[in-house]
């Protein structure tokens, strides 16, 4: 069954449809990402692999609807589109905030009674390890500047007053969400977790990466790779190729 957008609406995206393929992979964009930030994954994983990017309100094609301000309410909307898919093996790939939005959708299907094969978890501290962050209350400057730091968005686009005042209000949005972001005390999934970090990134350490393991009854493994908060624009190979074999494996075992 082909993914459409009469059962996915406008939150999931399939870039190179593999409706055979044995297990499924949901990638989770970060604060202010798309989902076409996962083309180039769908491209290589496909058609091993059925690969949909989930697509947040608030930019692109849904640059009109209001983007979500809270992580919670995100997930239940999220979970809501992925319950009706076909039923085979799925795993989730967050990047930055959409490892926490992953996160927390992958406890709302196993309180459902579906478990992820596994949870990728990029470039984010553990949903337990908390910073007090308060980005989304700076001023454009400021905030831009941040955005351009971290090298997550194109910088031309960052440049372009226009394109600016479009993308402004749902990176805001994004960023209040993820900073005003508290999980619930002792939340945990079954699945293992596989946490990947840059060694350079600003926005987690290893001992906070470390603390992934608190929130899984399952295995947690720990992958650091030379780079900083977007380390895996260099090593997409090499991520790719670990979300591969990490998801053959798990599904040889069941």
């Amino acid at each position: 069954m082909a993914l459409t957008k009469s059962h996915a609406g406008l939150w999931l995206r399939g870039f190179h449809p593999a409706p055979q393929a044995p297990a499924r992979l949901v990638c989770f964009p970060h604060a202010g990402g798309s989902a076409s930030f996962f083309f180039p994954v769908s491209k290589t994983l496909s058609p091993e692999l059925e690969v949909l990017a989930v697509q947040y309100p608030g930019r692109q094609d849904r640059r009109h609807e209001p983007a979500a301000e809270n992580i919670g309410e995100l997930a239940d909307r999220i979970t809501e589109q992925l319950r009706p898919l076909p039923d085979k093996p799925v795993a989730f790939f967050g990047h930055s905030m959409g490892a926490v939005v992953a996160f927390e959708v992958a406890r709302r299907l196993e309180g459902g009674g579906v478990s992820p094969l596994v949870l990728f978890a990029s470039g984010r501290r553990a949903p337990s390890a908390v910073r007090e962050e308060s980005m989304h209350t700076a001023g454009d400057a400021d905030f831009v500047a941040e955005i351009k730091r971290l090298s997550g968005t194109d910088t031309r686009m960052l440049g372009d007053d226009e394109v600016l005042r479009m993308i402004l209000p749902s990176l805001r949005s994004d960023y209040r969400a993820i900073e005003t972001y508290r999980c619930a005390p002792g939340a945990s999934v079954r699945c293992p977790i596989d946490v990947l970090i840059g060694n350079a990134d600003p926005h987690v350490t290893q001992t906070e990466a470390a603390s992934w393991r608190e929130h899984t009854t399952g295995r947690c493994d720990i992958r650091v790779y030379a780079g900083g908060h977007f380390y895996l624009n260099d090593h997409a190979v090499a991520v790719t190729d670990r979300i591969a074999r990490r998801i053959s494996a798990l599904r040889a075992a069941v």
